[in-house]
Parts: C-alpha cells; structure tokens; sequence
C-alpha cells in the first residue's frame, strides 16, 4: 500500500474543494477508483497521474514523487542460470538501489515461486536461461503482477528484436554496470523510488 500518495491525493483534493466523483468525472473514472487511490489499494499508471496533475493543477513531480516513495522496500530479483554472473549483478543492483530487497535465482521456477509470494517492482531476466527462455519467463511475471518491470540482461544484441513484444521496460548488454542500470531505471514503465537511484 502506497499510503504517502493516497494521503497526497486526498489531500489535493481537498484543498481544491472536490469530491471524490467530481475528480472522477475530471478524470473519466470511476468514484471507487479515487477512492482506492485514496486508500492506498491501488496506485494509478504514469499517464493517469500526469492527467491527475492536471485535473488538480499541481506540478506532476509532486504526485510523482509522492507515488514513488513506498511504505516497504521494493523488490528485486535477477535471473540467470549462470552463478558467476548474479556474484557479479547483485552487488551492482545493492549499489544503485540500496533500499530494494534485491535476490537472485539461477532456476526460473524458483523466481515465478517468488513471485507468487512476493511484489516483485523490477525483474532482471537472462533471455537464454538454460531449456527456459527469458521472454517467456516474463511473460509468466506480468501474468503475476502487470506492474513487474523488466529489464532483459543478454551478450547478444540480436535477442533485443524478441524481447520487445513482451512488454519488457528495457535491454541491456551484458555485463552489468551500475551506469547501465541507473539508465534503465529512467525509462520503467511503472516507476518505483529505492534510495540511490536518481544519483
């Protein structure tokens, strides 16, 4: 639950004197969609708070920022059937994102486990991993949470053309870099803050 944003909205809202339904009918939504992103059970996509920003006459940083900050630490994970290269990622993933939960899985069953069981906000896929491919990896991801990140990790600049009609948010070419993962971080489709990233 995103209870700094709710709180923002509501607050918003408020000071410009509007009911929940008059704000939806601003928007074209639903009054019970206001009201859970006033409770913090839902958190709107970048293009509804932009539109939000408008509706309310506010800088969209300010609703941005506020959607940004979590009340718990995000989760990350990092696939790759190879060991050698997660001792060498997950390190750079904890330097460039210090207040993530970052994990690594050398078998993809065990990160759709984790999935299952944890939000996951950004997912570093390999796109060879052993019998399993990458892309349908994530595609099991989103089916799990549509709000997953993913930013595939390959050697082979080829494998970019596949991995766009996945709904991935990036590419990057092995090995990993801090640099490179700051880069990837600007272009996510659902934005997450974890302290470290916009330095």
């Amino acid at each position: 639950m995103n209870m700094l944003f709710a709180e923002t909205l509501r607050r918003l809202r408020m000071e410009r004197k509007l009911s929940q339904q008059e704000l939806a009918d601003k928007m074209y939504v639903t009054r019970s969609t206001v009201a859970r992103w006033e409770t913090g059970s839902r958190l709107p996509d970048a293009a509804m708070i932009s539109r939000l920003s408008r509706c309310l006459g506010v800088d969209v940083n300010t609703l941005l920022n506020a959607a940004a900050e979590s009340d718990e630490a995000p989760n990350v994970i990092m696939v790759d059937d190879r060991q050698i290269v997660l001792s060498g990622g997950l390190p750079i993933l904890e330097e460039v994102l210090p207040g993530a939960a970052i994990t690594g899985f050398t078998r993809p069953s065990e990160a759709v486990e984790y999935a299952r069981s944890h939000r996951v906000a950004l997912a570093f896929l390999d796109i060879e991993l052993g019998k399993t491919s990458g892309l349908d990896l994530c595609r099991t991801l989103l089916e799990i949470n549509p709000r997953t990140n993913v930013v595939f990790l390959t050697a082979y600049v080829e494998y970019s053309f596949g991995a766009w009609g996945t709904g991935a948010s990036g590419f990057m070419l092995k090995p990993i870099t801090a640099q490179g993962v700051r880069e990837q971080l600007k272009n996510l489709r659902y934005p997450f803050w974890a302290g470290g990233a916009g330095e």
